[in-house]
């Protein structure tokens, strides 16, 4: 599962993690929701081109984007056979930059979620596999969006979630934005839980439950007990 995300890295640092061939025009994000745009990047021929697109993908087949929620996750265990994702997994896969984000903890009473926040250890930018769609109105209208690959959680995540995003590795983001890259199972390979050991995850306050709160204050840690 993933809900909520941040990107608040420096353009410039991610020119180089992504190997960008501009430097993008970004404001620092710290809560990061569904049917926001989001910072996508996607393969041009050779080249890797950033764009801002809905966060929350709207199969072509469907007949009004705003119907049903908004499919903000694909689960890797069947995105080579649900129709919502098949063909994008073939074809129109993206890399999704962020540097962190958030799970919310059930306590024993059922109740109470502790939000967390979770990043790197070394607090540097990563990338989610992504998914990515056009869908056409029958008005010529047109709306690019996307969707988070998800996969079982790792050692880290456990006590959180039974799910994550899929989090890939800087040396497979050629192979998984490659178009002609249509070997589903090499590709279904890279859709596992990242390592536990690289990441890092504490508690932070309830003022990132809503998304109308976007500012640093939401990834700051505050006491398990408080």
């Amino acid at each position: 599962m993933c809900g909520r995300f941040t990107l608040r890295t420096p353009a410039h640092d991610l020119v180089e993690v992504f190997e960008l061939l501009r430097e993008p025009e970004l404001s620092p994000r710290y809560n990061i929701a569904p049917t926001q745009n989001v910072a996508v990047i996607r393969q041009d021929g050779k080249s890797r081109q950033l764009s801002l697109i809905r966060w929350g993908l709207v199969p072509t087949w469907s007949k009004d984007p705003k119907a049903g929620p908004p499919l903000i996750n694909a689960r890797s265990e069947t995105i080579a056979t649900k129709p919502s994702f098949r063909t994008a997994f073939k074809r129109r896969r993206c890399l999704i930059p962020a540097d962190g984000f958030y799970e919310w903890q059930k306590k024993a009473d059922a109740k109470t979620k502790i939000p967390h926040y979770i990043r790197m250890a070394k607090d540097r930018a990563f990338a989610f596999a992504g998914l990515w769609e056009t869908w056409r109105g029958t008005d010529g209208s047109a709306l690019d969006s996307c969707t988070i690959v998800t996969t079982e959680a790792n050692d880290l995540m456990h006590s959180l979630h039974d799910r994550m995003p899929v989090i890939l590795p800087e040396e497979s983001f050629t192979q998984w934005l490659d178009p002609k890259n249509e070997n589903v199972p090499e590709l279904e390979s890279l859709l596992r839980p990242y390592s536990a050991v690289e990441m890092t995850a504490f508690p932070i306050s309830t003022l990132v439950n809503s998304p109308r709160n976007e500012r640093p204050d939401c990834i700051l840690p505050v006491s398990a007990s408080a």
